[in-house]
């Protein structure tokens, strides 16, 4: 473990200002925060490797089998030049650099899936809470692969990394190309697409999986688009009378929940 007392150390330049950096961007790097998601990180299921932990030096001892088992370098500050470095109060005390995987494009991917596969593809979805909680609903209903057009926000920014507690870092996606060009790729690779609408001729509890199957979920508001729609499933979840919103994460789960157990 490395001891960084100077916010300015060139050693830790990565994690200066957190929150700027998450404007800007970080290129082929991204922050992991908290120890849920650093242990997944860390852990032989992400799909992405560690490059460096900054801790603060409360966190070392709980931590410190974990880090034993990676070669990334550890720096350990204390709690005020750690808030320092970052730019805001890290009350968990625990942040990471990773370095992401190879970008992977949408036909490779569904192309590597099993016979029988579930899917999740986001339309337009640029909340990062929202792209975060899909992520972990994912995970935790078993989806193989999730797909987001370009529209959507990165779900290895650091809010939707810790929202959806490191299950994107574990699940795989491919970002990029437009909705048209998704449903061609889930089309080509033998999915069933359903989309999740107020409006759909169906309710969720009538849709009957494929051994291939996607579910497309859009924005809260404009929800997805007439003509994306038109190429797929449409489906409803009924709800109360004069009421007809649910929030897209809670709407995946739901349906991933659905979808999950008529496989």
């Amino acid at each position: 473990m490395i001891r960084i007392d100077d916010p300015d150390d060139p050693r830790i330049a990565a994690y200066r200002a957190v929150r700027e950096r998450d404007v800007v961007g970080r290129g082929e790097r991204f922050i992991a925060e908290g120890e849920v998601v650093l242990r997944l990180l860390l852990g032989g299921r992400s799909r992405h490797r560690p490059e460096s932990v900054l801790l603060a030096e409360n966190r070392t001892e709980p931590l410190k089998a974990l880090l034993a088992g990676s070669d990334a370098p550890v720096y350990v500050a204390s709690a005020a030049v750690m808030d320092a470095i970052a730019g805001f109060h890290v009350h968990r005390g625990v942040l990471a650099i990773g370095r992401r995987a190879p970008a992977e494009d949408a036909a490779v991917l569904l192309a590597r899936l099993p016979p029988q596969a579930l899917v999740v593809a986001l339309i337009g979805v640029s909340n990062h809470d929202n792209v975060g909680g899909i992520f972990r609903n994912a995970a935790a209903f078993g989806a193989d692969a999730v797909l987001l057009d370009r529209a959507s926000c990165d779900p290895l920014y650091r809010k939707a990394i810790r929202v959806s507690v490191g299950a994107s870092l574990i699940t795989p996606f491919a970002r990029g190309g437009s909705g048209a060009e998704l449903l061609d790729a889930l089309g080509t690779a033998g999915f069933a697409t359903f989309a999740l609408s107020p409006s759909g001729a169906r309710t969720l509890e009538e849709a009957r999986p494929a051994a291939r199957t996607c579910l497309m979920l859009g924005a809260e508001g404009p929800g997805l688009p007439a003509e994306l729609m038109a190429r797929a499933a449409a489906v409803r979840i009924p709800m109360a009378a004069g009421f007809d919103s649910l929030n897209v994460a809670t709407t995946s789960g739901i349906a991933l929940y659905r979808l999950a157990r008529s496989a």
